[in-house]
């Protein structure tokens, strides 16, 4: 009540002022136009406003005229309204002091109820949104599951046909924008224009001896393989770039990176009997980046490979198995690999890492979207999502650097996931080999005749409790009974919690 009396006497107070300057300058508001005095819009800097209305606000009479144009009587009631005004307006602040210190001892006691950990599910915990928004957000989710590459006949939204971006988002495309799965209110610009950050069309490949020249052994890289073909890509590189087009074994492949949600991603580039290639838009959905086919130039999304915009809106790339892993690692185990060159014709400092502090700070950067996240969370942890036939799993890295391995059912698949010290965060420190350890992770089937293994930590090595046998985190026995096996790697990507619980809502 108090703060209601409060607002009415700053609604008069102000109505007041309304009625003095409309007097004098009636071309300045329009009384006709039903907006609020206390609405932002009349405070806005338009170009419909008159420099006159700071001299119409400047005092309580309005528009600078003199007090002698009013009585005595009138002015000392004036004088009453303002000071009682002021009383309200002191009540009114006391009330929100005392709401505002309650509202603080409830979060206090809200930050002392743990949260659960998103591994406890397929599905991960966070913060349940409302109907409207979990609708949108499951629109977008992420479905890797056996129609991906294939052309699906879908329904799209009726709300998000025939809509009309801003033209700071749709500048320079010619994407058929009256597709859409989602709004484009949930877009924003990242900045860089277009192909601002420029894609690798044409990947130059040198050896693991030659990398080795100006690669630290922490650095992390992407390790992706096709029959005998292996190949790295180191994040130096790939920070700067996002996206590397591809042929690998006579396979077009998009390699990707988006540095606001760490996810390394492939994508077969075969969609419905055509090869894409992809650039970088410059736009984001909750930080991340929006990549673009340059046949029709419909919009993708990294972190789900799905289409929201254009021609192909709606669909869903096809994701391979890859994994994140130090350069020490992959170059131990695949000393026959070969690694994305720095000579890519573009002048870069490889090896800076243009996002200092990001993945230590409170909050993702550029992120317009849900706070699926509970409070007493870090959005910024690491997560990694392990995905098979349409359903999915996240394992937080606190839980798995504590443990080392984790086992669990996805669907009708036995999966076992790895975690090793020694890979340096990209996103850290100004120098990329400078970032602190953060580890890496990867995940595996245990297809027969090893569905039965049980995996532990002992002392820093992993090992299966049966055999003995030692493990690496590249799913390759070292040692033992099973020394020379590989395990066969799951699909799995790592992100950050606030990306991963943005793109994995499920009805």
């Amino acid at each position: 009540m108090v703060v209601s009396a409060a607002l009415s006497g700053l609604h008069h107070g102000y109505r007041l002022r309304y009625e003095f300057c409309r007097t004098a300058h009636p071309y300045i508001l329009d009384a006709d136009s039903g907006l609020s005095p206390l609405t932002p819009e009349w405070w806005r800097a338009d170009s419909t406003w008159d420099r006159r209305r700071a001299d119409c606000f400047r005092t309580a009479a309005g528009c600078g005229t003199s007090r002698s144009r009013y009585s005595r009587k009138e002015h000392t009631g004036m004088k009453k309204r303002k000071l009682l005004l002021v009383v309200v307006l002191c009540l009114a602040i006391s009330a929100v002091l005392v709401a505002l210190g309650r509202n603080e001892e409830s979060s206090r006691e809200a930050d002392a109820v743990p949260s659960p950990s998103p591994s406890a599910d397929n599905r991960g915990p966070g913060v349940s949104p409302p109907p409207e928004e979990m609708r949108r957000l499951t629109a977008m989710s992420a479905r890797f599951g056996p129609t991906a590459g294939v052309w699906t006949e879908i329904e799209l939204p009726s709300e998000h046909q025939n809509q009309t971006p801003e033209r700071r988002l749709s500048s320079g495309f010619s994407t058929d924008f009256s597709r859409a799965l989602i709004s484009y209110n949930d877009i924003i610009a990242g900045g860089p224009p277009k192909d601002g950050i420029p894609s690798i069309d044409n990947p130059h490949f040198i050896s693991v001896r030659e990398a080795d020249s100006w690669l630290a052994a922490q650095e992390p890289v992407i390790l992706y393989r096709r029959g005998n073909v292996t190949r790295i890509y180191p994040l130096q590189v790939l920070t700067w770039h996002e996206i590397v087009n591809d042929t690998v074994s006579g396979h077009p492949v998009a390699v990707t990176y988006c540095p606001l949600c760490n996810t390394g991603m492939v994508f077969d580039r075969r969609f419905a009997g055509e090869t894409l290639e992809f650039g970088v838009s410059g736009r984001l959905i909750y930080s991340n980046m929006i990549m673009y086919d340059r046949s029709r130039e419909s919009w993708w999304i990294q972190a789900t490979g799905q289409s929201i915009a254009g021609y192909h809106a709606g669909q869903q790339l096809r994701l391979l198995p890859s994994s994140m892993l130090s350069w020490a690692d992959v170059r131990e185990f695949y000393p026959d690999a070969e690694v994305l060159s720095r000579e890519t014709g573009y002048p870069r400092d490889y090896g800076r890492n243009p996002y200092a502090g990001y993945d230590t700070s409170e909050r993702p950067f550029l992120y317009q979207g849900p706070d699926r996240v509970p409070a007493t969370d870090n959005p910024m942890e690491r997560v990694l999502s392990v995905y098979h036939e349409g359903d999915v799993r996240a394992v937080m890295y606190s839980e798995l650097s504590e443990h080392g391995v984790m086992q669990f059912s996805l669907g009708d698949a036995e999966i076992v996931v790895f975690w090793s010290p020694g890979t340096a965060s990209a996103l850290d420190t100004p120098r990329i080999p400078d970032g602190r350890d953060v580890g890496s992770a990867t995940a595996f089937y245990l297809d027969e005749p090893h569905q039965s293994l049980v995996f532990e930590r002992r002392n820093g090595t992993i090992v299966d409790t049966r055999t003995g046998s030692h493990w690496h985190v590249t799913g390759l026995s070292t040692d033992g009974q099973h020394r020379g096996v590989e395990l066969r790697p799951a699909t799995a990507v790592e992100h950050f919690r606030f990306s991963w619980e943005a793109f994995h809502t499920q009805p």
